[in-house]
């Protein structure tokens, strides 16, 4: 397999020590680099073909958490994860509002970047448990939001199972957050919170592991026949 990543950090030696874990990613990786945003996003613009973009949040160039939305909105089909020194919490919100799949500290180990990118190009969300414990904290504090009787086993609060239930239907974070009424973003942290707490990298992942755990129900099929046996 073969997959095209964007890089785009002024600082070389992290660019440099970036290459060894993304090369990781796959048999064959092409990894296209910049040192500023302006020249980052016109590679975006010559390369469509572009599996999945890393961006700083402060660069030359860039305007910080704004400039992800100008890359996600010029970019809106390819996977954009946030690699930053920054670990404020309106900053993890807002990027991942602004259209990110994940965002890593520069501080997370090679294993845990590693474990992030696949996650993300399986279609997932990603925070690390620590950004995201502070991202949970900032949410706008909702009265139904209380852990539920049976999620002790997985300490899902009620909108995270809701968040599930829908990931279940094959909704996507846009479907879910207008179904939801909460931000896109928001949506983004309830699913990684999700991924955590059930220790799976996917969606499929995540369903599956739900309805083993009798979290979500079993599809309609599948329930007859478990019923017939």
């Amino acid at each position: 397999m073969k997959i095209k990543v964007l890089m785009v950090d002024d600082h070389v030696l992290f660019r440099d020590g970036m290459r060894y874990v993304l090369q990781q990613l796959a048999e064959e990786v092409e990894v296209l680099d910049s040192g500023n945003f302006v020249d980052g996003m016109q590679q975006a613009a010559n390369n469509p073909d572009i599996d999945l973009a890393l961006l700083d949040l402060n660069m030359p160039g860039s305007n910080g958490v704004k400039s992800i939305l100008e890359f996600h909105e010029s970019n809106p089909g390819i996977p954009l994860v946030v690699v930053s020194g920054s670990d404020h919490r309106d900053d993890i919100q807002k990027v991942m509002e602004y259209g990110a799949m994940g965002f890593i500290s520069k501080l997370s180990s090679s294993k845990i970047m590693l474990g992030a990118l696949r996650m993300v190009l399986d279609g997932g969300v990603y925070l690390p448990p620590q950004l995201l414990q502070q991202a949970m904290a900032g949410l706008e504090p909702d009265s139904t939001d209380k852990r539920s009787t049976r999620s002790n086993k997985s300490l899902l609060t009620t909108r995270q199972l809701e968040t599930l239930q829908m990931l279940s239907e094959g909704l996507s974070n846009k479907e879910i957050s207008d179904r939801m009424d909460l931000a896109e973003g928001t949506v983004k942290i309830h699913t990684a919170a999700v991924y955590q707490a059930l220790r799976v990298n996917s969606r499929l992942e995540a369903v599956s592991a739900a309805r083993r755990m009798g979290l979500i129900p079993l599809p309609e099929s599948e329930a007859n026949d478990s019923a017939n046996q």
